[in-house]
């Protein structure tokens, strides 16, 4: 082929088969190839919505690295590629963001096909602000990364958007109520677009205390309410902040750390955690 084909990225039913727009399955349907997670899943959706199979390249966590030089030749020499996650917007929170960035780099064509995504449908169903949030998707799930996950978390004055497993929700509910006290609001919803989709609404103590007594299952997303202006802790961009003013006027690590913490009232650890990142 003569042309330059493109990569066209497809946003793909999360649960409700109606929610492939028309111009994503025409997306499909015109594709030379598809890079997709798991061709059984995508051959399955294909069938459902009445389209032939194509041809597959799968591009999941363990091999989207090694699909990029193919894709790209692929694209370069006419061929439209559609790239789909098993279920949602590839690259968010699923393979796809390498690939994606590959093909932006190399200067090639790149299209996105709107879809469902649990992020967003959350947050609307959370009857939370929706004015300015911050997507975190899935934290660490031990240790001291999470432990800083959390505390950047508890500091923010916008929404934010986590992903979790039904194993885990408990856990997550259980560790927000201690980084940001039981009385921050919250939402849980699971199963969205699905047949027994729910969400719940309250406090982080409450929610805790009402999934406990429920079973878990399916994917899981929790909204959580911002920090109030009025008391929100500084966030880690603007601890950094001051200790680059510090460091820049040749203060040590030591006064360095010192300063910041009688300027803001921060904890020692915390900034002296952030000093040591340098």
């Amino acid at each position: 082929m003569s042309d330059v084909g493109r990569l066209v990225v497809v946003g793909t039913p999360i649960g409700n088969l109606d929610d492939l727009s028309p111009r994503g399955r025409k997306a499909l349907a015109e594709a030379t190839v598809i890079a997709c997670e798991d061709s059984r899943r995508t051959g399955r959706l294909l069938q459902l919505v009445g389209l032939e199979r194509r041809p597959y390249l799968v591009a999941n966590e363990h091999t989207e690295r090694r699909r990029i030089d193919e894709i790209l030749d692929r694209i370069a020499s006419g061929e439209v590629v559609a790239l789909v996650s098993d279920a949602g917007m590839p690259g968010v929170s699923d393979p796809g963001e390498r690939i994606i960035a590959a093909v932006a780099r190399a200067d090639l064509p790149v299209e996105v096909v709107p879809g469902p995504t649990a992020a967003t449908s959350a947050l609307v169903l959370s009857g939370l602000s929706t004015a300015r949030f911050l997507f975190e998707g899935f934290i660490a799930r031990k240790g001291r990364e999470r432990e800083r996950q959390l505390a950047s978390i508890a500091a923010q004055s916008a929404t934010v958007i986590l992903y979790e497993s039904p194993k885990r929700v408990l856990a997550l509910l259980a560790d927000l109520a201690a980084e940001c006290g039981p009385d921050r609001q919250a939402s849980v919803s699971r199963e969205i677009t699905k047949l027994h989709e729910t969400t719940e609404r309250g406090t982080l103590g409450e929610l805790g205390r009402r999934l406990s007594t429920e079973p878990t299952r399916g994917e899981y997303v929790v909204i959580l309410d911002g920090a109030p202006d009025d008391d929100a802790p500084l966030d880690d961009a603007r601890l950094n902040e001051l200790l680059d003013a510090e460091f820049e006027s040749g203060s040590s690590a030591r006064d360095a750390v010192a300063a910041v913490v009688a300027a803001t009232g921060a904890p020692k650890r915390r900034v002296y955690d952030l000093a040591n990142l340098r």
